[in-house]
């Protein structure tokens, strides 16, 4: 299996529509999104001072450029995951099932 276009279109939105409606409904009591991605820092700052839900930022990334408006939006808490601890969590370059074998992307 080879993924020729590994670009998400939406998840950000969805995500951010998710953490809303959750905090909303309160349906949780703690909420963690794990991103790198700057376009969360507003409904994270809503779903804190607005909702007044405990938001925690966990970065997958170096913390640097854009990331650092997830630090602005003010979460809770803000991590950084460790590449070595996260390079641990990672599925084997390949996997196999009853349909075949399943290999990961080289530049994962």
């Amino acid at each position: 299996m080879e993924v020729i276009k590994t670009e998400e279109k939406g998840s950000d939105v969805n995500l951010a529509t998710y953490l809303l409606a959750d905090a909303f409904r309160e349906d949780c009591q703690v909420a963690i999104v794990i991103s790198n991605d700057a376009d969360l820092a507003e409904p994270i700052r809503l779903v804190c001072h607005e909702v007044g839900l405990r938001v925690g930022v966990v970065n997958p990334h170096r913390i640097r450029g854009r990331s650092l408006d997830l630090q602005a939006a003010t979460p809770t808490f803000f991590r950084e995951i460790r590449e070595t601890v996260l390079a641990t969590c990672q599925f084997p370059e390949k996997l196999e099932d009853s349909r075949g074998e399943i290999r990961r992307p080289t530049t994962w």
